[in-house]
């Protein structure tokens, strides 16, 4: 089983969401259709990253960190090419 840290744009506000689950499928369905409190009124919404983890300590230690300001710092430095539109060739 594994256990997913998720990173969630919105393409109303711009702003990320992070969380963690075990069906990112699922979970990311639950999003998208307002059933998830904190981002129902975001949506449209975009599932821009993920990383999956063995144990779930770790996947909600990994989602505390991303909510950092480190995290957010690696976020944006992670995504750099996806959030400015750049493509590699």
């Amino acid at each position: 089983m594994f256990y997913y840290i998720y990173v969630l744009l919105s393409e109303k506000d711009k702003k990320f969401y992070t969380g963690y689950t075990e069906n990112l499928k699922l979970r990311f369905e639950q999003h998208s259709n307002g059933r998830v409190c904190s981002t129902k009124n975001r949506y449209p919404l975009k599932l821009i990253y993920y990383e999956a983890c063995l144990d779930r300590k770790d996947a909600i230690h990994r989602e505390k960190y991303l909510k950092t300001s480190f995290g957010k710092a690696f976020l944006k430095s992670r995504l750099k090419s996806y959030l400015t539109g750049c493509k590699n060739s």
